[in-house]
């Protein structure tokens, strides 16, 4: 079984990141360095810092990274600190930020991780073995009400509140394969559904515990201020409300007038791509460029 994850729209990362020899990149999410690679090919003198919370992935990351180590510089830590990476590393002004916020496969296919369905495996979804909260104390645990709220909140699942009250009635789960049984028949039929069953449920529970939403609104609001002048912050999503947020962070940043929105229509994967590699069918990139620093941006005061 292989760990490695292909990465997603890499050409179009590649261009839009305008990747110079001496420039400066952060991966923000650099999972097992599928896009990694390929900046750290493109630099001489400059330096890429990997980021991730997922310290088997960062394994994985510095064996395949090992031919650029000179460039490459790997820390473990969750891509909302980026702004004390930066410090902590005395980092000039960023050339670019890339987040590319997928479950990578590594994640996917470890069944002990938990993420997947497709096995009976622990209710776990930890990005990062050290965080204290895992699926089976959301899903044996949280109050019914609660756990509507979480699935409606976090994946826009319509059926959160049957969902919820069927896993309540079948505790204790056992597994994920148990848990998405229960959630298959606590679904409303409604004829031919493209995605599994239980696909909203463990995307909801995943990013609960990995407080996903929390990590990228830090992200986002702690990026800017790391970019040079003309530095740019690429951001692939997957589900619709990740997307949200980052749109509308950068029309934010566009309305202050400190950044310019590079892709007024959201970049997509091609039919190749999504033939070669089915995860990428969901992928969102969006691209933003500093174009102003907060104080020149800022509305002159009056004397």
């Amino acid at each position: 079984m292989s760990v490695l994850h292909t990465p997603v729209l890499v050409e179009e990362v590649l261009n839009w990141l305008r990747i110079r020899p001496e420039g400066t990149y952060v991966d923000a999410t650099v999972g097992t360095g599928g896009h990694a690679i390929e900046i750290a090919r493109r630099l001489t003198t400059g330096r890429l810092v990997g980021m991730d919370r997922d310290p088997r992935a960062l394994e994985i990351a510095r064996e395949r990274l090992g031919p650029h180590e000179r460039q490459v510089t790997l820390v473990h830590a969750e891509f909302s600190k980026i702004g004390e990476v930066a410090e902590n590393l005395k980092l000039p002004p960023l050339d670019g930020v890339l987040a590319d916020l997928g479950i990578s496969s590594l994640e996917l296919d470890t069944p002990e991780r938990g993420f997947s369905f497709r096995w009976a495996a622990p209710l776990d979804m930890r990005m990062n073995p050290d965080s204290p909260l895992t699926a089976e104390e959301i899903v044996n645990f949280w109050p019914e009400k609660e756990l509507a709220y979480l699935l409606y909140k976090n994946a826009e699942e319509r059926d959160s509140r049957r969902i919820a009250r069927a896993i309540v009635r079948a505790r204790p789960i056992r597994d994920t394969e148990h848990l998405a049984t229960v959630v298959a028949g606590g679904r409303k039929a409604r004829g031919r559904q493209r995605l599994h069953p239980a696909t909203k449920t463990f995307l909801a529970l995943r990013t609960a515990v990995n407080r996903e939403e929390e990590e990228l609104g830090q992200f986002l609001s702690r990026t800017p201020a790391t970019l040079a002048l003309g530095g740019r912050m690429i951001v692939l999503s997957y589900h619709s409300l990740e997307d949200r947020m980052v749109k509308h962070e950068f029309q934010r940043l566009a309305r202050e007038k400190s950044f310019r929105i590079l892709t007024k229509k959201v970049i997509l994967p091609g039919d190749e791509e999504i033939r070669n590699n089915p995860r990428s069918r969901s992928a969102k990139m969006r691209v933003a460029e500093k174009v102003a620093t907060a104080e020149s941006s800022a509305p002159e005061a009056w004397s």
